[in-house]
């Protein structure tokens, strides 16, 4: 069964950086996009960054141009810096292989992210 682990989160102040890593089990990397995913209570799973398996990124507009995600296929290991935190960067974040708009398989833990002003 893959296992998504998260993290790298912290209570950080407003402009300081982050750095988030997920580790996953079996071969997923190899196969899929990986992705970036906030939550904040009460509201729903945002999608935050995705890269392709080439590479390829996107970013939510939100995070362009402070947020940079990053993969080691070799490590299984999917990154996310997180530059320039702002507070309303405060969330849960997870990774997975983005799959029809949600996840493709179990999320993980989350690692917190809270943001000070």
């Amino acid at each position: 069964q893959v296992q998504l682990v998260e993290s790298g989160g912290g209570l950080v102040q407003a402009g300081e950086s982050l750095r988030l890593s997920c580790a996953a089990s079996g071969s997923i990397f190899s196969t899929n996009p990986m992705a970036w995913y906030r939550q904040v209570p009460g509201r729903q799973r945002e999608l935050v960054a995705s890269v392709t398996r080439g590479g390829r990124t996107s970013y939510a507009d939100s995070v362009k141009g402070r947020f940079t995600i990053s993969r080691d296929n070799a490590k299984n290991t999917v990154y996310l810096q997180m530059n320039s935190l702002k507070p309303e960067d405060t969330a849960v974040y997870y990774c997975n292989a983005p799959y029809f708009g949600g996840g493709k398989y179990q999320w993980g833990q989350g690692t917190q992210v809270t943001v000070s002003s």
